[in-house]
């Protein structure tokens, strides 16, 4: 037991958990907040990845997360102005963004499936050659995704708590009412949807950077993994309470995936299997709040029944 729980895993997890948590925290905003099915996802984050790895490529590892963030935003702008402007239902403006984001992404990685970054200066080289002499040199890695995370996290929780935070969050709970509050519901959930990816491209970005290649096939499940590392914090911390509450448990939800999927990789499970691990962690995230209160209903009924039944016993002795 003891080789399977290593600090190398944790460490993986930790790195892995926090550039992961980013899309977290996107589908946190379109999907928890806006009550928007955004099936971008998965696209925006090879969008991400092909244009952070492509400016890295040019020289630019820091200027190429600013790049996937602007591209993600593009992304996020094209799936709401379907919405709110032709009328198209969520999921189909996101499919077909997400459809027509794979002829961009190749076109941006210059019609090459896959972009390497071997040779050239990352975000992390460098970040190693700081600190790599020092008593935090194993994890640099580490530092560095939890302080790029900590950073859009706060100004995350600042903004929700802004006006215009504020009636992104009102958008999602009752456009007609933010409507009759002559608050553009066309305008937040733009603004929103925009937000969202492009904290999606950074992550793409940051795992281009990370793993030193881009892939055209890298984003293939990316909502699913989101999905699951969004409800898992949300079944550990709740949905209510704070928004910085909440935020905080999208991060460790999406830490806690990782660290499941590293266990099942340390126990031998299939790369391949691995899309199916996933499924089953999503349905038991899901289904686990739901199953929860069917046990505490299943538990006051029989305590109603053995009450009645002590009840009517007294009462069938007495008149004995």
């Amino acid at each position: 037991m003891s080789s399977i729980f290593t600090v190398s895993i944790f460490q993986s997890a930790l790195e892995l958990g926090c550039i992961y948590a980013l899309v977290a925290l996107a589908l946190f905003i379109s999907f928890t907040i806006l009550n928007i099915a955004d099936l971008t996802t998965d696209g925006c984050f090879t969008l991400g990845c092909a244009v952070g790895a492509m400016v890295t490529l040019a020289g630019h590892p820091f200027l190429a997360l600013i790049a996937a963030m602007v591209a993600g935003a593009m992304a996020g702008f094209v799936t709401a102005f379907l919405q709110t402007k032709l009328g198209v239902e969520s999921i189909l403006a996101g499919i077909i963004v997400n459809t027509g984001l794979y002829t961009i992404n190749i076109a941006v990685m210059g019609f090459s499936s896959i972009a390497n970054l071997f040779g050239c200066d990352t975000l992390f080289s460098i970040g190693k050659d700081t600190l790599g002499g020092t008593f935090l040199g194993d994890w640099y890695k580490v530092i560095l995704v939890a302080l790029i995370v900590a950073v859009i996290s706060s100004i995350l929780w600042w903004f929700l708590g802004t006006t215009l935070g504020m009636s992104i969050r009102a958008t999602g709970d009752n456009a007609d009412m933010v409507r009759s509050s002559s608050i553009n519901p066309t305008f937040t959930i733009t603004v929103g949807l925009c937000l969202a990816n492009s904290l999606t491209g950074l992550s793409g970005a940051l795992i281009a950077q990370y793993q030193k290649s881009a892939d055209i096939n890298i984003g293939t499940g990316m909502v699913t993994i989101a999905l699951a590392s969004l409800i898992i914090g949300q079944t550990l911390i709740g949905n209510k309470g704070s928004m910085l509450r909440r935020i905080l448990g999208t991060i460790l939800g999406s830490v806690l995936y990782r660290f499941i999927v590293a266990i099942a990789l340390r126990l031998s499970v299939p790369a391949e299997a691995l899309k199916l691990v996933s499924a089953l962690i999503v349905a038991i995230a899901i289904a686990a709040p739901y199953v929860k209160k069917k046990v505490a209903l299943k538990k006051r009924e029989f305590a109603n029944y053995r009450g009645n039944a002590k009840g009517g016993g007294k009462v069938n002795a007495e008149n004995r």
